[in-house]
């Protein structure tokens, strides 16, 4: 094929990409202003210049072949290259600039991330930030992010990943309650109390410990009167005494400093997927945009002096 095909192709090219990335032709036409039909056309195209399938098309989604998910990787590292070009005038100057979509957990976006977010755009003037709170895995891809923040022990391949911040949790209760119901000293004893738990799935009442000295593991189902799915509901039931709960330190620190609560257990961790190393992920584009590494090394600054707290 001759130089003057394979320019030809590029504009294809990139609507292939487009298409994989929403997962269907009228979503992909949707973004790209243009028609459904126009966009099979070129996928077609494409298809037929290559001499090759790539999408296999049902009537509820689309799945790429063997040889379609080599040429999405393939094409999508060329869309990649030439958004590096448009970034070269940014880099060249060193000047952060323009929009940051990041995503991260409900309430460790909240609590860790929102409070510093006018420091943040104070400190870089032409940066913009849009912050999506979600629990779901984020896809960089098909959430069209660029930063996304997951807890995990191990950060997935593929992806570059800095650690930052490990996640624990606490038990805790009020004085009142303790007092009133006592103070259990291991996890069993919590099915003879009330406690406050997720309540989003079946399964979210068994509570999972790891002894931190001797490695014992335990579990144990829990029952109370009250649920619910965000950390800071949860904290004010326990604050307002109605049984014992779990929370993320980062959620709980500041009211266990003035002692509106007692923390329940501390010799056990409380094991759950919301446990661990947060890490900050991102494409491994070595021509990172300025936008992302100085967001990246901002978060990494503020969240360095709350490490300690969170062993």
């Amino acid at each position: 094929m001759r130089t003057n095909q394979y320019m030809g192709l590029l504009p294809y090219m990139a609507v292939f990409v487009k298409v994989v990335e929403l997962g269907s032709f009228s979503a992909a036409a949707e973004k790209l202003g243009s028609t459904a039909s126009s966009v099979s056309r070129q996928i077609a195209s494409l298809e037929n210049a290559l001499g090759v399938k790539l999408l296999e098309r049902t009537t509820r989604r689309l799945r790429l072949t063997e040889a379609g998910t080599a040429a999405w990787e393939r094409c999508y590292e060329m869309m990649q290259s030439a958004q590096s070009v448009f970034e070269l005038a940014g880099r060249a100057s060193d000047t952060p600039q323009g929009r940051v979509k990041i995503s991260a957990p409900r309430a460790y976006g909240k609590d860790l991330i929102s409070p510093h977010v006018a420091e943040f755009l104070q400190r870089y003037p032409q940066v913009d930030l849009q912050l999506m709170l979600t629990d779901r895995l984020v896809d960089l891809i098909s959430d069209d992010v660029d930063l996304a923040i997951r807890i995990t022990d191990t950060p997935p391949s593929g992806l570059a990943a800095r650690p930052l911040f490990p996640v624990r949790h606490v038990l805790c209760a009020s004085a009142d309650y303790l007092q009133q119901h006592g103070i259990p000293q291991h996890p069993q004893d919590l099915t003879q109390h009330s406690c406050i738990y997720l309540g989003e799935v079946a399964g979210d009442n068994l509570w999972k410990f790891r002894h931190i000295t001797n490695g014992e593991q335990t579990s144990v189902a829990v029952h109370g009167r009250y649920a619910s799915n965000h950390s800071k509901a949860r904290l004010e039931g326990i604050i307002n005494h109605l049984g014992i709960g779990c929370l993320p330190r980062f959620s709980a620190q500041q009211v266990l400093d003035n002692q509106q609560i007692i923390q329940v257990l501390p010799e056990w961790d409380y094991m759950t997927s919301y446990y661990g190393m947060s890490w900050i992920l991102y494409h491994p584009n070595r021509y990172l945009p300025p936008k992302c590494r100085v967001l990246i090394d901002f978060l990494l600054e503020k969240l360095k002096n709350q490490t300690a707290d969170a062993q």
